[in-house]
């Protein structure tokens, strides 16, 4: 895809391109919001708004070398600010149980499933325990593939400080799982 092409069409309203580049990047801005929000609906939601967002300042976004960045940015600051709302305004009830049907596991293997969903909780829960710059270190470097300049360059931190925080986090994260396993 050429990114430079498809953003000069989304300018000029071309409904395919903005299609084609909401394809491109759709993944990348769910995955950021499912690792801050931790919940898959909520990150979905999420991700359909910064798409808006981004549509609504599709005449001022840059072009198609720091675009990537430009995205990941506002997907993270939606993130961060929904989260703060989010605390701000807890839920003032719980969702009845009688709106709770068919939840069973779409999965062919139910143990399989568990043991995944076991891991992953494990993860998450290890994930929340580390410090933010270390958890967004964490996330952006191993699991949304970016390199330390990239990371460097979205936390505004110098490359040195993202490469020991790097070697950091992944430690801690791993004596953090191991004492949660055990």
């Amino acid at each position: 895809m050429d990114l430079d092409l498809v953003l000069q069409r989304c300018r000029t309203g071309d409904e395919l391109a903005w299609e084609a580049l909401v394809r491109e990047f759709q993944s990348r801005v769910y995955g950021i919001a499912y690792h801050y929000l931790g919940d898959a609906e909520e990150a979905r939601d999420l991700a359909q708004e910064v798409f808006v967002k981004i549509y609504r300042n599709m005449a001022g976004s840059p072009d198609a070398g720091t675009f990537l960045p430009w995205l990941i940015r506002i997907s993270r600051n939606a993130c961060v600010d929904h989260l703060r709302r989010k605390r701000a305004r807890p839920p003032t009830q719980d969702i009845p149980s009688s709106e709770m049907r068919d939840l069973r596991s779409r999965q062919l293997n139910p143990e399989e499933q568990w043991s995944a969903d076991s891991r992953k909780s494990l993860l998450r829960r290890a994930l929340q325990g580390l410090s933010q710059l270390n958890r967004e270190i964490i996330v952006m470097k191993e699991i949304q593939g970016f390199s330390m300049e990239e990371i460097s360059s979205l936390l505004s931190v110098p490359i040195g400080t993202v490469k020991s925080r790097s070697y950091r986090a992944r430690l801690e994260l791993a004596h953090k799982l191991a004492a949660n396993k055990g």
